[in-house]
């Protein structure tokens, strides 16, 4: 079964460049990704570039309209994503409960 794990955080690169904990962080977590990547559990994801550079589009009276900025307004972002061919949701929650970055968000995929 396909799960997404949705990363949420808020942690920049310049955070990153600035706190060496932070910098620690990252290190974790790519190494989480290079071990489950091998295995063959994530078979898609990227890291998102910051909210900042987020463009919404929104619809208002049936038209759409361009907005600078994320959809949503949190302190957490979503600041990437796996996708993960595992067996169940049990296997899903359990990769989600191992990552060293911080709040994980755990939905199936659609099968079509």
């Amino acid at each position: 079964m396909k799960y997404v794990l949705l990363f949420a955080g808020n942690m920049s690169a310049e955070d990153r460049a600035r706190d060496p904990e932070l910098a620690a962080q990252y290190e974790r977590t790519s190494k989480w990704f290079a071990e489950h990547m091998q295995s063959g559990k994530i078979v898609g994801g990227e890291e998102l570039k910051g909210p900042e550079t987020a463009t919404t589009v929104r619809f208002h009276g049936g038209k759409p309209m361009l907005i600078d900025g994320p959809f949503i307004e949190a302190k957490e972002i979503i600041g990437g994503f796996a996708l993960v061919d595992v067996a169940d949701l049990d296997e899903a929650l359990e990769m989600a409960k191992s990552w060293p970055g911080g709040n994980v968000e755990v939905r199936p995929v659609v099968d079509h």
